[in-house]
Order: structure tokens, then sequence, then C-alpha cells
């Protein structure tokens, strides 16, 4: 886990400085082409490590990656403790995997140098949109797994984070991502961000705001998963929403995995 320390550095950074790239761009595809976008962190907690950041994606971003990805959502599938994939009750979203143009190629950039420089692009699964409709939700759950055939070398272990990024949400009420186990913050500047009328008791959630995004770290540093990143994607109560997931495995991904880059 020595890679995260990195991730602090940055914090000393009131602005980075990450990108976005020409979508007229022709192959090869280069990726340190991409435009400097800047965006803000704030540490949330230092353990579980959980980062909020503003701004991570651009207005023209979050525009290509919904039309990009129209029509292409199939109801969500979860892994149960066997780690077999199916249709449950505790998910009912709809997701889908993005194609990986220059623009996305960027959004896979920016995810891996917010992390320190060090991890390769093979250890990123395909980035996944996933929207939600009024009365959807996913129950709560972690993002890494205790199912053995979740985690061989083929798929890269284990995952070792997670982004949640708010792509849009359109008249949205609800839908916020709750973290039961993590302490409410004092400060009412994190009221931005932060749903500050949940009760203390509930923990928590993070409010859907179009552009900004969650980070936190799934290991411990024993490479066990942390059960206080447990977390519920919250009833829609109104309106759309639109998130993305980028997650990061502790290895490379097999390219039947991952696709062909």
């Amino acid at each position: 886990m020595a890679r995260f320390p990195s991730v602090l550095a940055f914090l000393t950074i009131p602005r980075l400085v990450l990108g976005l790239s020409d979508p007229s761009s022709q192959l090869p595809i280069i990726i340190d082409s991409c435009e400097q976008h800047p965006y803000e962190v704030h540490l949330f907690s230092k353990d579980p490590l959980v980062i909020y950041i503003s701004n991570f994606l651009t207005i023209p971003e979050r525009e290509h990656l919904q039309q990009i990805s129209k029509g292409t959502f199939t109801d969500s599938v979860t892994a149960d403790d066997s780690g077999a994939q199916g249709l449950r009750k505790t998910r009912t979203s709809q997701s889908t995997s993005v194609p990986r143009d220059p623009i996305v190629r960027c959004i896979e950039k920016r995810a891996l140098n917010f992390q320190g420089f060090d991890i390769p692009r093979t250890h990123l699964e395909p980035l996944q949109l996933v929207q939600y409709f009024k009365g959807q939700n996913y129950h709560f759950h972690t993002d890494w797994f205790s199912a053995a055939s979740q985690t061989t070398s083929a798929v890269g272990g284990n995952r070792l984070s997670s982004f949640f990024v708010y792509v849009e949400a359109t008249n949205v009420t609800g839908g916020g991502t709750n973290f039961p186990v993590l302490d409410a913050p004092k400060d009412e500047r994190w009221c931005e961000f932060v749903d500050c009328d949940e009760p203390y008791e509930n923990g928590v959630t993070f409010r859907p705001v179009p552009g900004n995004a969650v980070f936190w770290q799934n290991l411990r540093e024993d490479g066990n998963g942390d059960q206080a990143t447990l977390h519920a994607g919250l009833p829609v109560t109104g309106g759309k929403k639109l998130g993305m997931n980028i997650w990061t495995r502790q290895g490379p991904l097999s390219e039947e995995f991952r696709g062909a880059d």
C-alpha cells in the first residue's frame, strides 16, 4: 500500500492540473496530450482514506460520457458470496462499460495520476457508468471482494481503490452515497458536498453533485478489505442520477477482462 502517501502528498497543492483530451486527436493516441484540467481535493478521512474531489470531470467530458453511452445500458449485476454474477434485488440500477476513446483515456490517466503516478493503466478496470431512476438504489456493500474467484491474478487481485464520480443529476432528489461507518464532519463547509441533515447515527451521505467524485482506499495495509468502506447508493426519490465507477486493482488485469488498449 506504499502508493497512497503520494495521494496525500497531492493534498498540499490547492489545485491539481490533470487532463482532458482533444476530441479531434487521431490515432495513435498519445495520453500525454490531455489538456490541463484543474480540480480541488478535500481530505475527508485518513482511516479509511476517503477524499472528496471537486470538479473531477469537466462539463464537456460529462456530456461526452452521456453521448457515447446512449442505448447501451443493461440491468446491473452483482456477485454473490461464491463469486457468481447475477441480477439481485440489492442493486436495481442499469450500467454499461465505457469504450476507450481519447477523452475516456484522459479520464483514466487523471485517475491514475491521482494515485501517485506508479500504477499502470493495466490495473484499471473498464470504466463503468451506472444510472439510477426514481426508486432505484444499491444496498450496502463493499467494492472489495471476499470470494477467491473475484480476486484471481487474471482480474488483478482485489480492488485496491475506488472512485465514484457524479456525471449527471437531472432534477435529482435523494440518490446520495452513504457511508454508515464514517463519522459525520463537524465543519459546516462540508455541507456543500454532504447531507448535513442526515442523522449523526447514519454516518455520512455525499450528495450527487455533477462533476464531483469520492475516492477511497478499499484495502487495509495488510491487504484485507476495510469494513469501514461499506457504502450504499441511496434510493433516488426524484429525477435521474448518472454515476461512474473507476476501480483500480492490485495488479494488472488480463486483456480478457480489461479489453484491448
